[in-house]
């Protein structure tokens, strides 16, 4: 999101340069984003990165640093001690995972920022809840998505031929095209997904299901376990494990329905970008997913861990995909005008205003 916000920025009037301190997948596309990047590596004496930090933000005449972890939100705050440079931080996650390490960053800084982000009301609840916070500095900043990427005219001017993922995988015109995307990490629940599989193949549905993301080496059971449930219950012929892919804006508009399940997503971009891609869109009424479908009015809520709920639902849509069809289409233009990422820089340079006027 970060990198929709940088490639945005300058035709919405965002004045910003980015900081980073090591590379990543992505840094070849923040720097070509149109944000100037800088990259201030810390090594090993962090007394010298902080001076480092401090003295490149002066330079560079920096009034408000926004962070995107507890960690640089530390930093920042230590290295623009006296400076009046406000800082800024994004939750994009909750702390249920979190290290003794990162458990004392987060402890530190969460009530010496000068205001916090949250990407949903019901984390923003969360936080000021468990930290005892105060309200006036907790602010709510929904994700924004690029959805140009979706549009399919631009779609086909980025490939030379849109891939048909029915042709990819040999399947007929045939049988439904379903499929989930994320990575396979502990706060999603592939598994639950995986169990109404089992439950559609024994209603004799014809379907293939897709499951679009990677296996994360700091969590594998999350995937092996979903791997190893469709190989034992002989669910391999119908469902496909594709891994990690860069052509999801192509590939949704193909399902004809996408499913989804979360133990603590914060925000939910997949299942955003689903509803915004016009497909009939379920998942799990987690409290942000009923958040963003406006208490499932443009979305399919069914109860969480309850496979048997999803398939009940799944049935109805069956018995009517055209009802649903137009439903989600309805679904798209919401989603669209809500979350963009043009609303998205609006709401930061508001909040940059307000921060930068009215917070000591």
């Amino acid at each position: 999101m970060l990198l929709d916000v940088f490639r945005n920025a300058k035709q919405n009037g965002l004045d910003a340069i980015g900081i980073y301190r090591k590379e990543g997948s992505l840094e070849t596309d923040f720097i070509q984003s149109g944000v100037a990047m800088y990259k201030l590596p810390y090594e090993s004496n962090l007394l010298i990165y902080l001076i480092k930090l401090r003295h490149f933000i002066i330079k560079n005449k920096v009034t408000l640093v926004h962070a995107q972890q507890p960690i640089d939100a530390l930093f920042a705050r230590i290295a623009c001690f006296g400076t009046g440079i406000k800082i800024l931080l994004t939750f994009h996650g909750y702390d249920f995972d979190d290290k003794r390490n990162g458990s004392i960053v987060l402890k530190l800084i969460i009530k010496k920022t000068h205001a916090n982000l949250f990407v949903s009301k019901s984390q923003c609840q969360y936080y000021q809840q468990k930290y005892a916070l105060d309200p006036q500095k907790q602010l709510v900043v929904y994700n924004g998505i690029a959805f140009d990427k979706f549009d399919l005219a631009k779609i086909k001017s980025d490939c030379t031929k849109i891939k048909s993922l029915r042709e990819e995988l040999g399947l007929s015109m045939n049988g439904l095209l379903l499929g989930s995307i994320g990575n396979f990490v502990p706060a999603r629940d592939q598994f639950t997904l995986c169990r109404f599989l089992k439950l559609l193949d024994e209603q004799k549905v014809d379907f293939h299901f897709v499951f679009i993301g990677g296996r994360v080496e700091s969590s594998t059971d999350s995937y092996d376990n979903c791997y190893n449930f469709c190989q034992q219950y002989g669910l391999l012929n119908r469902v496909s494990f594709l891994g990690v892919r860069n052509d999801v804006p192509a590939l949704l508009p193909q399902l004809n329905a996408f499913l989804y399940a979360t133990d603590h997503d914060t925000f939910g971009i997949a299942v955003v970008e689903a509803m915004a891609a016009g497909i009939p869109v379920f998942v799990n009424d987690w409290e942000v997913m009923s958040e963003i479908t406006a208490k499932g009015r443009y979305g399919m809520l069914y109860k969480t861990r309850d496979e048997v709920d999803l398939l009940q639902q799944f049935m109805l849509f069956l018995q009517d995909e055209a009802a649903y069809k137009a439903k989600a289409n309805e679904a798209a233009q919401f989603i669209r005008e809500k979350y963009s990422i043009e609303r998205h820089i609006e709401k930061l340079k508001k909040v940059y205003e307000q921060v930068g006027v009215n917070r000591s």
